[in-house]
């Protein structure tokens, strides 16, 4: 165990290198980052300032709940990139390597590239989070600061659980299905604002098929003073990051699965 987190760490360090061989290209990127998706909470900003709530929300509840999710996506994006990309290898026989090198395969696709210019939505979902805790009514105690950190946390494990399904799926289709991304790249969308406004089914499926509603909706409830429409018992609320972990682990057994269901492209 001790012998792969350092083999992974090996490879963050490799990666980052190679990126900041061309610091000038690598500012730009992560500055672009942070701008394309700060334009995004301009947005919301907008609807708020003609609209004064989004139903019984207030701009800054709003915020925590934008931060959170764009925090998690940027550290899953840049973490799991390489099963993000995984279908090149498949599709070209280059995941046969893998295979063949006596360690685990996720640890070396985890390892395939570290995206460092995800610095730059992480940074602005940062921005915004600390924005939306500064003009909250009350201010956050201890253990819900660690509630809200766990959340982020479980929030990465889930999506990269997502990416992790979608590469497996390229074992039978060869190439990635761009249907997974309403779930991650879609779901990031979802989740920045509270669930609780979309209908029932679109709910439901956000709540027991792919569990956003558990990386910020139900920790927040057990951090805002608000009224929960949901009706989310405490405890539950503050248990819900494990959601993302026990994610996470379940979509690594799907792709243990299909290691071992998997024939090579003959490429």
């Amino acid at each position: 165990m001790r012998d792969g987190i350092r083999l992974y760490f090996r490879y963050i360090s490799l990666s980052l290198r190679s990126q900041l061989q061309y610091p000038a290209s690598f500012i730009m990127m992560a500055v672009g980052n942070l701008v394309i998706n700060g334009v995004e909470f301009v947005g919301i900003w907008a609807l708020f300032a003609r609209f004064g709530s989004l139903k019984d929300w207030k701009l800054p509840e709003v915020a925590l709940f934008y931060g959170m999710v764009h925090m998690a996506f940027a550290i899953s994006e840049a973490a799991a990139r390489g099963f993000d990309i995984l279908h090149r290898y498949v599709r070209t026989g280059d995941f046969d390597r893998i295979l063949l090198r006596p360690r685990s395969t996720v640890l070396q696709v985890m390892g395939l590239e570290f995206q460092v210019m995800r610095v730059g939505r992480l940074g602005q979902g940062l921005l915004v989070l600390i924005w939306g805790l500064a003009n909250l009514e009350h201010r956050l105690t201890l253990p819900q600061g660690i509630l809200m950190g766990a959340a982020i946390l479980g929030g990465s494990l889930l999506f990269s659980g997502l990416f992790v399904l979608q590469a497996t799926l390229s074992f039978w289709t060869v190439d990635s299905l761009e249907v997974v991304n309403l779930a991650t790249y879609g779901g990031v969308d979802t989740a920045q604002v509270p669930i609780s406004i979309y209908h029932g089914w679109f709910r439901s499926f956000f709540i027991w098929i792919v569990p956003l509603a558990t990386i910020n909706y139900f920790p927040l409830m057990a951090i805002l003073d608000h009224e929960d429409p949901l009706h989310v018992p405490m405890w539950l609320s503050c248990l819900s990051p494990l959601a993302g972990l026990l994610f996470f682990l379940g979509c690594v057994q799907v792709w243990k699965f299909g290691v071992r269901h998997y024939h090579s492209t003959g490429s």
